[in-house]
């Protein structure tokens, strides 16, 4: 009997263990986008886009640039590619990430930049055109 009993609870917690690890497995979640706007000491863009998970999730979404800092300049993020990382659901990509970056283009430029809310990181990069230079912080809010 008790060798029945031992075996049993070690199964409950193979089984447990396995529903954990699964559970915890980050999703890989990627969004391409297109964003445009200015930037004169106050820094606002806005865009569109779409997120798409390794799970099936994904969702059209509206991006919205604001910050402030000693930059100058009118600029559109074309072929924009993100990258999410330490995600668990598409609904954790939804809010505000904290940014920061220091940019200098003119007519034709790349970007990239790293920017985080919470536990969750979204790595950005894109082509663009019009003119820009400068320091700036602000947010990057994606929602539905």
């Amino acid at each position: 009997m008790p060798t029945k009993i031992v075996g049993l609870t070690l199964a409950c917690l193979m089984l447990a263990g396995s529903g954990v690890a699964t559970a915890a497995a980050d999703v890989g979640c990627s969004m391409t986008f297109e964003m445009k706007g200015w930037s004169a000491f106050y820094k606002t863009y806005k865009g569109t886009g779409t997120i798409t998970c390794s799970n099936g999730q994904s969702a059209r979404v509206t991006l919205d640039a604001k910050g402030g800092g000693l930059t100058f300049g009118k600029s559109a993020i074309e072929n924009g590619k993100g990258e999410f990382s330490g995600v668990k659901n598409i609904e954790e990509v939804f809010g505000s990430y904290a940014e920061a970056e220091a940019h200098a283009g003119a007519i034709k430029s790349s970007k990239a930049s790293v920017m985080t809310k919470g536990e969750v990181s979204l790595a950005l990069s894109g082509t663009g055109r019009g003119w820009d230079l400068g320091i700036a912080f602000g947010k990057l809010t994606i929602a539905r």
